[in-house]
This record gives C-alpha cells, sequence and structure tokens, in this order.
C-alpha cells in the first residue's frame, strides 16, 4: 500500500471513529431501524471513501447527512417501486404470475430504469414508462394523463437524451 492510500485510510478512519455513530443515531430517526441506519451509515462512508481527495472535506457531517440522505431517499424510491409491482401483481390473476426469479430480475430492471430516469419530472418518468414499459402510443399516452401529444413527445425525448447520457457515461 503506498503512502497516499495509508494517508486516505487514515482520514477516513477518523472520520468514521468521530461521525459514524452520529450518522447512525440521526438517520435511525428518520428510518425508525438501526439496523437500515447502520446500512446507511456504512455506504455514505464509502461513498466519501471513494471520493478523489477526503482530506478535503471542511464539513464533514455537512457532506456525510447530505450523502445519506440522498441513499434514504432513493431506499424509499426503490421500495416504493417494488411495492408498486407488488401491488400490480395482487391485482393480476395468479396463472399469470412470473416465476419468484422473474418477479425479483422485474424488480431489479424497474429499479435501473429509475436511476436511469433520476432527476426528470414525474411526468416524464410516466411517458416513458407508458411507452416502453406499457406499450402505449403517444396518442394513448395523451388521452390517459391528459397532455398534448407535442408535449408527450418532448417529455420523452428528455427521457431518452436521459438514458442515452446516462448509458453512455
Amino acid at each position: 500500500m503506498d503512502s497516499t492510500s495509508t494517508i486516505k485510510n487514515t482520514l477516513i478512519a477518523r472520520l468514521f471513529n468521530q461521525n459514524y455513530n452520529w450518522l447512525c443515531k440521526r438517520l435511525s430517526k428518520h428510518t425508525g431501524c438501526n439496523h437500515s441506519a447502520e446500512d446507511l451509515a456504512a455506504e455514505a462512508f464509502l461513498q466519501v471513501w471513494m471520493l478523489p481527495d477526503p482530506g478535503a472535506i471542511r464539513s464533514p457531517r455537512a457532506l456525510l447527512a447530505t450523502i445519506a440522505q440522498r441513499l434514504m431517499y432513493e431506499s424509499w424510491r426503490r421500495k416504493d417501486l417494488e411495492r408498486a409491482y407488488l401491488q400490480f401483481l395482487a391485482e393480476t390473476p395468479e396463472q399469470v404470475h412470473p416465476s419468484p426469479h422473474e418477479q425479483w430480475i422485474l424488480i431489479e430492471s424497474l429499479q435501473a430504469i429509475d436511476r436511469l430516469l433520476d432527476g426528470l419530472s414525474s411526468q416524464a418518468k410516466t411517458v416513458f414508462v407508458l411507452s416502453q414499459l406499457e406499450g402505449l402510443t403517444y396518442v394513448q399516452i395523451s388521452e390517459r394523463i391528459g397532455l398534448s401529444v407535442a408535449r408527450i413527445h418532448q417529455l420523452m425525448k428528455d427521457a431518452l437524451r436521459c438514458c442515452y447520457r446516462e448509458l453512455g457515461e
């Protein structure tokens, strides 16, 4: 291990020792679960460790709180997606349910799509899902959500641009 890695690891260890319990308590208030709070805190520290220069951090608690909050929201969004999918399954006849393995793949795929579309408006996400997953035409989408076909085109263009940008990186 070179000296730069040693310095970085020492900085992260000190940051961890000084802030881990604080972050876990803070997250526990929001999640209501110590285990979830610990998982989120660990992920936040991992993201700090991946930063190119953790020594440049001037407000470690503010940074950790921001990262952890983003991770918490992302976790909630994933759970909402999973809940929506399970609700959809509950409303469909059992004979057409996918296998547990296929269900897992579908949930993972939905979460990947959600990450791809992160940052888009809810309207753009809705248009993308209705077009790409439900196979509706732009006219059908327009009728369903009450927007003009021109607006549907624009929202779909935004969603596709977002996907291409994310896939290109």
